[in-house]
């Protein structure tokens, strides 16, 4: 997965489209990242008392995980980009580069 925690991205598709935010988590097995602000839920949990008495519960708002086809990562420029990857000489490693500019990510 060419997404990363971290990552800025901009929402392409879906109800938040045109939305930008920070990556919280990433889920490669299940191709799903969790962007902060973005894909809004409510989340109706039962209440229940912990031991101090006070109640818990109620309608929770959270972010749900979306698809990482329906995000593009942001550049160092702000323009969306896809990803390549390049060797670096000194080291050997795999490097991701933006394909708008060639930077570096």
């Amino acid at each position: 997965m060419k997404v990363h925690k971290g990552d800025t991205v901009l929402v392409v598709s879906g109800k938040d489209k045109g939305a930008k935010g920070k990556v919280l988590v990433a889920y490669p097995d299940r191709n799903k990242i969790l962007v902060e602000g973005v894909n809004r839920i409510k989340k109706h949990t039962a209440i229940s008392r912990n031991e101090r008495g006070a109640q818990s519960g109620g309608i929770v708002t959270q972010e749900a995980a979306i698809h990482v086809s329906n995000v593009m990562v942001v550049d160092s420029d702000g323009k969306p980009t896809r990803i390549g990857y390049r060797r670096d000489e000194e080291t050997g490693k795999k490097v991701r580069i933006a394909k708008t500019n060639g930077k570096d990510i």
